[in-house]
């Protein structure tokens, strides 16, 4: 049965000191059905994935299809002065990989988009996603290449402002999208995802579920 979900324009913001902000806006998700025995949320028509030709935290071209061929690849779209869903969802994947199989692990790949590339350099992008896990792999670019990437991954974001009390609003749509290990996205994980969510589906996910 088809749901009808909307998921919000994560509303981040960050100053000097990484104040919350409220402002958000609203994407309708009506392409998406329930997920067969999974707990992310599948689409209705799976996704190819994008080609994305960023570069990676060491300054290197990444290509997202060629890096990751024949893994299950979770792709976020944010940024490492999010003070709220960012580094909660990192570290929720995170945590679900720690409680997968190793042999899983070396299957997975997890890669990070930053939508603040002017404040996420390589430097300050590599040693936040390494809190998390340092395989997690960050991209950055142009303003003008990651819209354009988001827009093709269905995900809603707006360019970083600060506003007059020095704080930044970077919104950014919040769901993480799974490639399967043959190129295709057929899940997505919205909010309310837990770490024992992920460690269920990773393996499901590996074997094409």
């Amino acid at each position: 049965m088809a749901l009808g979900l909307a998921a919000a324009l994560a509303g981040c913001g960050a100053g000097s000191t990484d104040a919350g902000s409220s402002g958000s806006s609203i994407v309708r998700l009506d392409n998406v059905t329930a997920g067969p025995g999974l707990r992310g949320t599948s689409l209705a028509t799976p996704m190819a994935k994008p080609d994305v030709q960023l570069t990676d935290t060491a300054g290197h071209p990444y290509d997202l299809r060629k890096a990751t061929a024949g893994k299950l690849t979770l792709v976020y779209f944010g940024y490492s002065h999010c003070p709220d869903v960012c580094p909660t969802t990192m570290a929720d994947i995170a945590a679900g990989l720690s409680q997968s199989s190793a042999a899983d692990r070396q299957k997975v790949a997890v890669v990070f988009i930053t939508t603040d590339p002017e404040r996420d350099t390589p430097t300050v992008l590599h040693d936040w996603l390494t809190q998390f896990d340092p395989t997690f792999v960050g991209l950055t670019g142009t303003w003008e290449q990651i819209s354009g990437y988001a827009d093709t991954f269905g995900i809603p974001v707006e360019k970083p402002r600060q506003q007059a009390d020095g704080t930044w609003v970077v919104d950014h749509g919040s769901q993480v999208t799974a490639f399967n290990p043959d190129g295709l996205a057929r899940t997505v994980y919205l909010a309310g995802i837990t770490p024992a969510d992920y460690a269920h589906d990773i393996p499901m996910l590996i074997k094409g579920a």
